[in-house]
């Protein structure tokens, strides 16, 4: 889609087996995730089954006149003989699912004690967090598990592994805690975060890996140093449970969305309060019961850090450009619980409450010189660094992100 164009629905996914009437809550789609080099999209499909699809989709999923844009030839699987559709069952309604930077280093293989050593260094592997605490880790190529993480006392609500290919991964729990695993050694647990009051929901590690943010059901925000697992600071804001977080492309910026139908741009260096993005009803709602109709769920950046996508309870995914405070386009989804960019831009995937994904058209653009420019400063510039630099005032702005 254009900027300003209304994103299309491409193609939408509904669970192959049917809901047993006795399980009916145990069908949602908590979790979307696409593997970093976009050929894998991974779906908690709800009643304990993952399903991993080969990226782009096949052409029988996707409405006759996208398949042209859907299917790139530059992320088409065939040259890596066609990977095949995989169904995991963890035997444990999911809830948290995040892939692994790709490939593993090759030096030290994770499954060494399952595999024979093979020619093929490169392993995408992909963690599920369940409802019983455990986290099982997959080898998403052949689908085999290869460990299985013990130590939270109550469901596994997200996961985050460390964008540099260190094979750290973040558990984010109700049982109130994150901890913090070291798959190189077989899944070690390093260390435990504790400090909040309420369930976990959401964990983000900044693109150069030097923070953690957690959202729990507080009005605060926690940001963690990556280096030494400790309290940075806490973000306080909002005005009710805080859900879903998310950083920047360039890790200058954090957004973080919350019951109360706001998302906060924060400094995450700072703790500077850059932007408040307000959930108004496109309609009125027919009576008082409605409440929390706005309450988001999702929220999180495009690859490209110039937009921002959102999911809330009033059954409307909105589109967010980063300069400007109110949505550029809507779409309509029923009951949606989270959504993803696609690593290369141009697709939105979404989950609901039923247990299907969505995918939809998104904005493409290409970045202008001055913002690249920025992204590269601030993948390795702190806030007080840019601040402390010999340049115009207006520069230190732009590249603080202080002209929004």
């Amino acid at each position: 889609m254009e900027a300003g164009e209304e994103p299309l629905l491409l193609a939408e996914l509904k669970p192959g087996r049917p809901h047993q009437f006795d399980w009916k809550s145990s069908c949602e789609t908590w979790s979307v995730a696409f593997s970093p080099d976009g050929s894998w999209f991974a779906w908690s499909q709800g009643h304990c089954i993952v399903k991993l699809i080969p990226w782009p989709l096949e052409e029988q999923f996707i409405p006759k006149g996208f398949e042209a844009k859907s299917r790139s030839s530059k992320n088409d699987p065939k040259g890596r003989g066609s990977p095949k559709e995989k169904t995991l069952d963890c035997g444990q309604i999911v809830w948290g699912l995040a892939f692994s930077p790709w490939p593993c280093p090759p030096s030290r293989k994770l499954w060494a004690r399952h595999h024979p050593p093979g020619p093929d260094a490169s392993c995408l592997i992909l963690a599920t967090g369940l409802n019983d605490g455990q986290i099982k880790i997959w080898e998403v190529q052949t689908g085999l598990l290869l460990l299985n993480l013990s130590g939270h006392q109550d469901v596994v609500r997200d996961l985050s592994f460390t964008p540099s290919g260190s094979l750290i991964l973040v558990s984010a729990s109700r049982d109130k805690t994150l901890r913090i695993w070291d798959l190189n050694k077989h899944g070690k647990q390093i260390q435990v975060l504790s400090g909040h009051l309420q369930w976990v929901y959401c964990c983000s590690i900044s693109p150069d890996c030097s923070m953690l943010c957690s959202a729990a059901g507080e009005k605060s925000v926690f940001l963690w140093s990556m280096r030494s697992y400790t309290l940075i600071r806490k973000l306080e804001g909002h005005q009710s449970s805080v859900v879903s977080c998310d950083f920047s492309p360039d890790s200058a910026l954090l957004v973080t969305a919350s019951y109360d139908t706001n998302v906060i741009m924060w400094d995450p260096y700072t703790g500077e309060r850059l932007r408040s993005l307000h959930h108004t009803q496109l309609e009125p709602p027919m009576d008082d019961s409605d409440v929390h109709i706005s309450s988001l769920r999702s929220v999180c950046f495009s690859p490209e850090g110039l937009y921002l996508a959102t999911v809330a309870d009033d059954r409307l995914l909105r589109i967010w450009a980063l300069e400007l405070k109110t949505p550029i386009a809507f779409a309509p989804m029923t009951n949606g619980l989270c959504c993803t960019f696609f690593p290369h831009g141009g697709v939105i995937a979404t989950g609901t409450r039923d247990g299907h994904v969505q995918f939809w058209t998104a904005p493409r653009v290409l970045s202008s010189l001055k913002h690249l420019c920025r992204k590269a400063l601030r993948s390795f510039l702190t806030t007080y660094q840019v601040l402390a630099l010999p340049i115009p005032k207006k520069m230190k702005e732009f590249l603080t992100y202080r002209t929004l």
